[in-house]
Order: C-alpha cells, then structure tokens, then sequence
C-alpha cells in the first residue's frame, strides 16, 4: 500500500503549507533538499522570506493580492533562495483552504524546479534578440548609401569648422593676456616710481607703512604679471626665453636663500650650497625656479620644521632640492602639480595664479633639465637638474 507520508516528503516536487498569517508550518524533504537545508529549519519561517528580493517585490505587489483575490494562482515564475545564497527557479501553483465564512485557514504551495524551462526561454529570448538585431542591421545596410556619405561629410565639416574657431578662440585669448602683460607694466612702472620718489622724503610712520605695503603689493603684481607673459609665451610653443651665460650660480642661490629667509624671519631655512666656478645657465630664471620652490615649501611645509636647500655639481650636471617636511602630496595631486592653473590647496593661506610650479617645470625645460617630486610621510623633495655638459 502507498505510504502517504513518503510519498509527501520525498515527492518530485516541493511542498509547502502556510498557516492564515503565511508563516510556514509544513514543509516536505524534497524542498528542504533543494535549499540546502532540512525541514524543520523552514518552519516558523514566511514564505516571502525565502524569496530573493525581484521575489519579494512579485509577492507583495501579485502574488498576495492574486491569493486573496480567487483564493488560488497557477505556474508564476519565482526565484527561492537558499541559505547558501544559491538561488533556485521554480514553477509555483498556490491553493487557499477557506471557511465558511470566508477566512483563510491554511495556504498549499506547490514547487517545481524551472532551471531548465527559464534557460530555454531565455534561449528563445536571445534568439529572438538575435534575429532581430540581425533585420535591424540589414535594414540599416540598405539605407541609402549616398545619405550616409552626405552626412559624415558635413559632420565632419562640422567638427574642423568648430575645431577652427576652438582655436582662434585660444589663439585670441592668449594674444589677450600678452598684450594685457605688456600694457600692464607700463602704469606699474609709474607706480614704482613715485614710490621710490616719495620714500626718499621725510615720512610718518603711518606713511612709511603704508609705503611698504603698497611697494610690497607692485612687487606682487609685477611677479603675476610676468608670470601672465611667460605662460602666454608657453602657450604660444615658446617656451620660456632664457639667456644662458656663465653664472656665479652659488651666489645667485644665496641671495635667493637670505630673500626668502627675510620675508619669513619665523621660519628656519637650512642651506648647503656646493657649486664651485660658473655655471652656463640663466641665473634670473634659475632664481625665479629655486624661489617659487622654496616659497612653495615655506606654505605648505610644517611650520615647526625646516626647510632645506642643497645644490652640487658635477662634471655633467647640476642638482639642487628643496625639501620640506609635512603632509605628504597625495598621488592624485601630484599628477597634475606642473599644470598651469591648478592648485594644491584650496585654502586661502597663499594667493597666486596656479601658475608658479608650472612655469618652474618650464625653465628647468628651457635649461635642458627636468623637474621631478617625491613626497612620502618622510618629506616632500622637488628636484631640479640640469646638464653643464662634460
């Protein structure tokens, strides 16, 4: 005789019953088994929770509503999840057992697996998919052939047109900030000269004050001004101009080295110059490097430490560093450290144009030489160096 119990449990479907409130309170082997899991561990569970969540949205939203409804749904498509996270497709057909009265006394759930079936259909998905991509392509094959030439060639015609005005955009642009530089220096040079004249009278002390900082505010201006016309001439294919010639080149360091040392009288500026006879080089640009440098290293530096200019020389080249301890330069800055514009900081310790590294970079080009940064927890180190030839 058929053993109903065995036939239940050990079905070639899965079985589930759900009591009104759609807790679990029987479930057979052969499900358990699917699942990875044993009977009782389903118990005491929802259905809804072993649902992956597209599952969970289809119950609240379909599957509820459709049981309430007719009290029973046939062969919807759902995706069970196990313990392990495997998930499992199944077929499920859903029966109520109602009272009298209307009232849900126990809900039957029966589970096939559709592993199979879905990869079939999907299957039949991409075929469809597929034949249809292939017409599509086809058709578009058998558009007109001069349409499509037409229409690449004002396209492109296009793309040169705007590309041409791109340019005489920035060709303009910069023709802009070169004439601005040159116009500028003019009513500059009138401002540093009444400054000069009226510093030699007798002053107040508000007066001698005020002196100062307006000579230290042309000083300023002068630097971005000429700043503007070196990235014009950079722009432009130039290059920064130099002229190289035989240079006391310890000396022009040194004077750079008080010059800093005196702007920031609080700071310690450490420096071991080892450069011995001339060095062919432009000493002004090659002060102008080292300076935006070590002002560089003074802002961003820590403030309790010091601050270290070396420079030696050999018969092939001549090195000098700068070097500052702090935080260190993340990677994605010093990508763009040598870029005109950009600035490290956001912070309004040093205003400026963005433009002094990037013009630094361009001299040690102009000079033959290269510019490089390291930076680690250690220190930040920039480093200069230029062939003298053997």
């Amino acid at each position: 005789m058929e053993d109903l119990e065995d036939l239940y449990e050990n079905a070639p479907c899965g079985y589930l019953s759900l009591a009104a409130d759609g807790v679990i309170v029987k479930a057979n082997r052969t499900l358990a088994g699917w699942l990875g899991t044993q009977s009782f561990e389903l118990l005491g569970k929802r259905f809804y929770d072993l649902l992956n969540v597209p599952g969970k949205i289809f119950y609240e939203t379909h599957f509820a509503p459709l049981l309430r409804m007719q009290g029973y749904f046939n062969e919807v498509a759902l995706d069970l999840v196990g313990p392990d996270g495997r998930r499992l497709p199944v077929l499920a057909n859903a029966a109520e057992r109602r009272t009298s009265e209307g009232g849900v006394q126990f809900t039957r759930i029966t589970l096939f697996q559709a592993a199979d079936r879905r990869r079939y259909e999907r299957e039949l998905v991409d075929a469809k998919n597929t034949a249809d991509r292939a017409r599509k392509e086809l058709e578009e094959l058998n558009k007109s052939l001069e349409e499509r030439i037409a229409a690449g060639v004002a396209e492109r015609l296009q793309l040169e047109q705007g590309l041409l005005a791109e340019k005489e955009v920035a060709r303009l642009r910069e023709q802009f900030v070169a004439i601005l530089g040159h116009d500028l220096r003019n009513p500059l040079a009138s401002i540093v000269g009444g400054l000069n004249i009226l510093s030699r009278e007798p002053q107040s002390d508000k007066a001698r004050r005020v002196l100062t900082m307006m000579s230290q505010s042309t000083e300023r201006m002068s630097g971005l001004i000429q700043d503007m016309l070196d990235l014009a001439r950079c722009r432009a294919g130039q290059g920064i101009a130099i002229v190289p010639k035989p240079t006391d080149l310890r000396a022009v360091l040194e004077q750079v080295v008080e010059e800093l040392r005196a702007a920031h009288p609080g700071r310690d500026i450490q420096s071991s110059l080892q450069i011995e006879g001339p060095v062919p080089c432009d000493g002004g640009r090659i002060a102008q490097l080292v300076s935006n440098l070590l002002g560089n290293a003074l802002t961003h530096g820590a403030p309790d430490r010091p601050v270290k200019v070396t420079a030696t020389t050999d018969f092939n080249e001549v090195v000098i560093t700068v070097a500052n301890e702090g935080e260190p330069i993340p990677d994605h800055v010093k990508d763009h450290l040598f870029e005109p514009f950009f600035r490290a900081t956001s912070s309004g310790e040093k205003q400026g144009l963005g433009l002094g590294l990037f013009i630094s970079y361009e001299i040690a080009r102009s000079h033959g030489g290269n510019l490089q940064v390291r930076s680690d927890q250690k220190e930040t180190q920039f480093c200069f160096t230029m062939p003298i030839g053997g």
